[in-house]
């Protein structure tokens, strides 16, 4: 009795072992593409699946995007330069029985023809471009890889450049080159500052003397215009004034040059006039008396 109870128990525990190998929790991210007795039956997931024991056999698939870090690869350029290129491939697994029927294993068929691929658009481009069109490379490499891994239900969303390395003498003569270009837009920039100043400062002096000339003439209008005006008081106030009064001023003046050193006087004709008019007019007075 005890050893057939062993025994029992024994089958028990191995039937239940077996019943929770072949039940499967498959998280969203990933799919259970399922197998019985070697037949394709179908992709299972995500939830709680249930595997027929024995007879079924599940391979799990994650259809989350994943990156291929390619090693370092030297490829030969068009005129024969060897550079060093370092790449990452983004993938995404799109059907997954495709990604487990029509490829053994996915990951290193995708490493293999993305670096025959990646030597192949290198081979046809000189140096230059390889150092220069990187986007190019990337853009070619990613619709080439795309046409080979669609059939095996893998999509290439992005192809990524991390850094070409090409020879060191290469390298020493690019950077002799930088220097140089830089040196020579130094200078150009310096030659068009120089230009620019000297005009600038052409110009300045253009518009000081323009400024000048143009002040200096409303100067001399203002000038004119202030003696013109001064004549014109000068004049009105005259014709207000009667003989007398003018002869009034003409001996203030008089008395005023007397009292300086001078040795001559000065009597100017229309004092004469106006004494000569006073002088007659007394004579009439008393000729009338």
């Amino acid at each position: 009795m005890t050893l057939e109870f062993i025994i029992a128990l024994l089958f028990i525990i191995i039937i239940l072992v077996i019943i929770i190998q072949h039940v499967k929790v498959i998280p969203e991210y990933k799919r259970l593409v399922v197998f019985r007795l070697g037949k394709l039956m179908g992709v299972r997931g995500p939830g709680l699946v249930f595997l027929v024991p024995i007879i079924d056999r599940g391979i799990e698939v994650d259809l989350r995007e994943f990156v291929l870090d390619i090693p370092p690869q030297t490829c030969i350029t068009k005129d024969n330069a060897p550079v060093d290129v370092d790449l990452l491939v983004y993938m995404k697994i799109f059907d997954p029985n495709l990604a487990v029927t029509a490829v053994q294993n996915y990951v290193t068929a995708a490493t293999g023809i993305a670096v025959t691929t990646l030597r192949a658009i290198v081979g046809d481009m000189p140096l230059d471009d390889v150092l220069a069109k990187r986007e190019y490379i990337n853009s070619t490499l990613r619709a080439k890889l795309d046409e080979v891994t669609d059939r095996w239900g893998i999509k290439v969303t992005s192809v990524e450049i991390k850094e070409i390395k090409p020879p060191r003498d290469v390298q020493e003569a690019m950077i002799k080159q930088m220097a140089a270009e830089r040196t020579k837009r130094a200078m150009i920039l310096e030659a068009e500052g120089k230009k620019t100043a000297a005009i600038l400062e052409a110009e300045g002096q253009r518009e000081a003397m323009i400024k000048k000339g143009e002040g200096e003439m409303q100067y001399e209008v203002l000038v004119a215009e202030g003696k013109k005006r001064a004549l014109e008081l000068i004049q009105e106030a005259a014709m207000k004034l009667g003989p007398n009064a003018l002869l009034l001023q003409y001996m203030e003046t008089l008395k005023s040059i007397a009292q300086s050193p001078a040795t001559k006087i000065v009597i100017p004709l229309e004092l004469l006039g106006a004494f000569s008019k006073i002088l007659g007019g007394e004579k009439e007075e008393k000729k009338f008396y």
